[in-house]
Parts: structure tokens; sequence; C-alpha cells
């Protein structure tokens, strides 16, 4: 009689936001539908509960059939990271000593029910979690949440370019040439290499990727969330002693939010609206618009006098834009609809929205160019930056706005971005034709037979193989 095949139990550790939970599910569902792989998918007590808010017991073991939920603890069950209330550095030393010893426990728990973890995969900046895989003697892997081209530009920073990057952080137009990448400008860097200011937030950010390249020569490989069709000259730029499996997925789906959804009928809004003529606007689940932002946003969008629905988070609610919320309320030819959170997907997808002004976070970017939906970028921090530089200059199927001195995109910018992207003019036909042959790219890499699916079951099979 033949050997039963040994399936393969990765355990997927996350940290608790949404777009780091977004994408590891994405990859969790691939892994056990494409490669028949069992998936424990693990994110502190405190991001369990919220996620599964139903749940009697708060580290309640949760199951979809597929996937097996089962948390670690950060030491900070009850309310997790409370920025207000915690100095930053304090917690992160508090969760790195704390995860590390519960996950270790984790992992012991699963072995001794008959589910050994045969591998580790982590998000970025939990690089504990390799000393975690060491302990028990298993092999760990980065899943690289961020564009192809972000991790080169750090990965070159850190090797050979940091002291010309920092020499001129303060000339957005300086002009950088990395080893096999297209030119960059300052302001196109991740904006953790480009920031001088001496932050606890900003230090963290930089020390924990300078280990992560650190620690890499530790890892079995790397899973990109990217694709090869969108991002080939970054790829080949990946220094070739790594092994890298780009696997970039768009399940478009999440296992629960962290967010409550707001009970508005923005659905059945965007049905009574005619195709491509909603504007979309939403700056993802951590980013914070300023006051001034918020009046420009405004009042751009009434003088655009298109429709729109925006998503503006309940903890990013300002008198001023209760006082906009309420004229909004007033005005009787329903423009526009404004909700606190939203089920993003379903709203890209839908045929009404047109547009999508984003942040440009790599979560919403794939998004969208799932969905075929050009861009209006409005970066704020981090990748962001490196990702609107991508969607104008690289796949051109979107427009990065200009900004003040403060930062601010102002209304009459949002207006011509946005009668740019969805005029009839030569350039918007472009865009929007580009944003559907993107789209198509996307799909023939998930599809079965694609690549993503042929470079995850290799990177499986690289375990039947090797343990």
């Amino acid at each position: 009689m033949a050997e039963k095949k040994k399936q393969h139990h990765f355990l997927l550790v996350a940290s608790p936001l949404q777009s780091h939970i977004n994408q590891c599910f994405n990859l969790a569902k691939h892994l056990t539908s494409s490669a028949g792989a069992a998936v424990t998918f693990s994110i502190t007590v405190y991001g369990h509960r919220r996620m599964f808010p139903s749940i009697s017991e708060p580290q309640q073991e949760v199951n979809d059939g597929l996937i097996t939920f089962k948390p670690f603890s950060d030491g900070f069950d009850a309310h997790g990271y409370q920025p207000e209330s915690m100095d930053l550095k304090e917690y992160l030393a508090a969760f790195r000593t704390n995860g590390q010893r519960t996950l270790s426990t984790l992992v012991k728990d699963l072995a001794s029910v008959g589910r050994p973890v045969t591998c580790i995969i982590r998000a970025p900046f939990l690089e504990w979690v390799v000393d975690v895989a060491g302990e028990h003697g298993v092999p760990s892997v980065l899943y690289w949440i961020q564009a192809a081209t972000v991790f080169s530009t750090h990965y070159h920073f850190f090797h050979g370019f940091e002291s010309v990057i920092r020499a001129h952080s303060g000339e957005p137009s300086f002009t950088i040439q990395l080893p096999g990448l297209q030119p960059l400008q300052i302001k196109d860097l991740p904006s953790f290499l480009t920031e001088t200011a001496d932050n606890s937030q900003n230090a963290f950010f930089i020390d924990s990727l300078r280990e992560l390249f650190q620690v890499l020569k530790r890892d079995v490989a790397v899973l990109m969330n990217s694709f090869t069709a969108l991002e080939t000259e970054a790829l080949a730029s990946v220094p070739q002693w790594l092994k890298v499996f780009v696997v970039g997925s768009c399940t478009l789906a999440s296992p629960g939010n962290m967010f409550k959804e707001d009970e508005n009928e923005y659905m059945e809004w965007l049905d009574t609206k005619e195709e491509g003529s909603v504007v979309y606007i939403s700056f993802g689940s951590l980013s914070v618009m300023k006051k001034k932002q918020i009046k420009e946003m405004a009042k751009g969008l009434k003088d655009s006098t298109r429709p729109y629905l925006w998503v503006v988070r309940k903890d990013n609610r300002e008198k001023e834009l209760l006082e906009i919320e309420g004229e909004e309320g007033d005005d009787q030819d329903g423009n526009g609809m404004m909700v606190e959170w939203c089920s993003q997907v379903k709203v890209l997808a839908h045929k009404a929205v047109g547009c999508f002004v984003t942040h440009c976070g790599w979560n919403s970017t794939l998004e969208s160019l799932a969905c075929g939906k050009p861009m209006v970028c409005v970066p704020q921090w981090t990748d962001q930056r490196m990702n609107a530089k991508l969607v104008e200059s690289l796949w051109g199927c979107g427009v990065r706005s200009e900004v003040d001195g403060d930062g601010v995109v102002k209304g009459e910018e949002l207006v011509r971005c946005l009668e740019l992207v969805m005029g009839d003019g030569e350039k918007g036909v472009e865009i929007r034709r580009k944003a559907k042959i993107w789209k198509d790219k996307v799909f023939e890499a998930v599809n079965e037979g694609g690549s993503s699916e042929v470079n995850l079951r290799a990177f499986v099979e690289m375990f039947t193989e090797q343990w």
C-alpha cells in the first residue's frame, strides 16, 4: 500500500491590523484550496476577539471548515495597544516578550493534539517569530505584504544606499538609481527611509526593517504578495540568494472586520447610479485625514458635482466633518453618501464606481487593480508613495495628486484629477483602458494554471521534498 502523502500544517502569524489580516487570510485560503495544506491563523487575543466578537472566551478557537483561528497573547488581551496612554517602545518590547512565549506555547499545544506545525509563516515586523520556529525545529518563511518594488528598495537602502538617501532626504526631486529599478525620486521612496524626525514610530520601523533583512538568511523562502506581470523588473532585482515565490492573490475576502460595517444601504445607493459615475474615497484602516484635508476633500467633491461614496472612520470624524456631513445630508439631490466603514471589494466591483481616490495602501492598490478601477492617488506615508509611483508611471492606470506645503490635496486639485481620470479626454480614456488590462492580467495570474497558483504549489512542493 502506498504511503499516505503528508499534509503540511502552516502556522500563519499576523499583526492585529486589518490590512495585514486581509492579505494573510487570502494567503491562508490559497494554501488550503490550491495546495491542500492545513492552516492555523494566529493574531493577538485582542485582535482575535475583534474579528470574532461572538466568541464566549477570548482565546476560543474558531474554525471555518478550512482554516483554524487560534490566537497568541501580547500581554494586552483586554484593550490591545492604546497609543494615547501607552509608550510605543515599551509596548513593542512587551509584545515581543509575551508574543514569543505564548506563540511557542501555541506550537506545543498544536503538536500535543496531533496537529504539529511543519512551517511558520510570518508577516513583516514580527521577526521574533523566527526564534520561535528555531526553538521548535521548524522552518520559517516571510510573507512580504507590500510591493516587490518596496521590498527591493528597502533591501538596497540597508545594503549600500542608506547614506546617499539620508543625505538627500530633504530634496523631494532628487533622483536615485537603485540596482534593477527605474529611476526614483526621494518623494517616491517609502517615508520611513527619508523621515529625519527622531520619533519612536519611525525608529521602530527602521529598526524592524533592519532586523527583517538581518534574519532573512534564516528563512527558507520569501512569499511575495505581488504578480510577476506587475513587477517584473523589481522581482528580478531581488537578491539571487533569496528563494522567492510570487503568490499574489485577489480572493477579495476577509474572515472578519476589525471595524463594524456601516448600516447605511450603500450598495443599494450605488445601484441607483449610472455605470462609471461614482467617485469612491477611502484612506484605509490606519491613515487619518488632517482637518484641513477633510475640508479640502469635501470642497473638491462638491465642486466636481460627481456622485461619491466617502468612507471616513469613526475615529477620524472631526467636528468639521460632522458639520460637512450634516450639510450633505440636507442636499436634496442625494449626490453623496458618507459611511464609517464598508466592504471595499464589493464597492470596487460595483459597475457604478468609476474612480477610486485612495491612500494607495498595497491592499487597496491590489483590490483596485483586480476590479479594474482607475485611481487618484493621495499617498500619506510608509509604502504608499511608492505604490502611487507604480500606479501612475509603471502601470498607467491612475494619477498622483499634487499636494501643498502641508501635504494636503486642495479641492481644485482633486477636481482636476477626477476630470483627468473620469473625463472624456484622451488621457482619461487611456487610463481606464489600462485599468481594464491590468484587471485581466491579475485574474490570469490567479486562475487555475496561472503564475500565482503555480508558484504557491511549487512552494508547498518544496516542503514535500525537503521535510
